[in-house]
């Protein structure tokens, strides 16, 4: 059997990681990857590590985090011997072939009597533009700008999501779709509206559980295909508010969930418009619902932006906040890790 090895940090994963070890998955019978990590890396090693698991099934993936393990051979003069002992111990058996696609990789293999197989632009500096470029910093220093270049589980890494939350009749729908139209991106629309107008307005416990757990199932299966921001016209924390204002109380399940970068809450000055689906419509009902929707963001701590006016000004007011938020997020140090 031939047996590869491949070892790095993959902060993040990339696509010049993908085509190295689908490239070196491809000249072996099994194929073993060591994630490499230290406590205070940026990116924590036990995201990295549940990519790569994620990512390629089909290998064996190990996982080394040690601070006092040297990083560069200047730091210790037992450097090779040290993760020669390293590799040799997440891989006991001979070690046939060994992928890199950096000039370390031919001592490390010698070392451990490997053959050393080069792979990627970067060994001869080759597609300095494209994937042969690629770097982990250059990525953590402006990911918005690499975005073609990272897998799925990194760009839900990365992604920034985008929440409309307010009472009916307020223009969630409209804007969630302007919105995406302007930033190119994909948007989830509202599947309490589509629940609703399938089995009625008259809602119990076990439908807002379901209202809420199906919405935030939608929102993470777009994650994958938004254009580094993803719109959502409602979220589980609005049927939160539906919850209160129907049955008295909220579910844990509606507040128990991966919370999104933005949420702009539309004020209830918009004209009411009934389509059929409305519950609310009465003015002091109306008023309290809009109290109960903001007490729900308060209470939950989420980044929140108000959005008054008309249409045109709501979507102006709405393109600052989330431009601020990109703007925020673009920088060196974020997202936190």
């Amino acid at each position: 059997m031939k047996r590869g090895f491949v070892l790095g940090k993959f902060m993040p994963l990339h696509a010049g990681h993908l085509s190295l070890i689908r490239s070196a998955a491809a000249l072996v019978e099994e194929l073993t990857i060591l994630v490499c990590a230290l406590p205070d890396d940026p990116i924590p090693g036990e995201i990295r590590l549940q990519w790569m698991r994620d990512t390629f099934p089909g290998c064996r993936i190990a996982y080394h985090s040690d601070p006092a393990c040297p990083q560069q051979p200047a730091d210790s003069p037992h450097f090779w011997q040290e993760w020669t002992r390293i590799v040799r111990h997440h891989h006991p058996e001979p070690i046939n072939r060994l992928f890199a696609g950096e000039d370390y990789g031919a001592e490390l293999a010698r070392r451990l009597a490997a053959f050393f197989v080069p792979l990627g632009g970067r060994v001869l500096g080759a597609d300095a533009n494209g994937i042969g470029g690629l770097s982990g910093s250059a990525i953590r220093a402006d990911w918005w700008s690499h975005w073609k270049w990272l897998p799925e589980p990194v760009r839900d890494y990365y992604s920034l999501s985008v929440v409309l939350h307010g009472v009916e009749s307020v223009g969630k729908s409209t804007l969630a779709q302007r919105l995406a139209d302007h930033y190119d991106t994909v948007m989830v629309a509202e599947y309490g509206r589509a629940h609703c107008e399938a089995h009625g307005t008259d809602c119990r416990e076990e439908d807002l559980t379901l209202i809420g757990l199906t919405q935030q199932a939608e929102i993470e299966a777009a994650r994958p295909w938004c254009n580094r921001l993803l719109i959502a016209d409602t979220d589980a924390l609005m049927t939160a508010a539906w919850s209160q204002m129907m049955i008295g109380f909220v579910p844990d399940h509606l507040v128990c969930h991966r919370k999104s970068d933005l949420y702009l809450m539309l004020g209830a000055d918009a004209p009411f418009v009934d389509d059929g689906t409305r519950v609310f419509g009465d003015p002091a009902k109306r008023n309290r619902f809009d109290v109960v929707a903001r007490d729900v963001l308060k209470l939950t701590r989420v980044p929140t932006v108000a959005i008054e006016g008309d249409y045109d000004a709501r979507f102006e007011a709405a393109k600052a906040a989330i431009d601020d938020l990109v703007a925020s997020r673009r920088s060196p140090v974020a997202p936190a890790a």
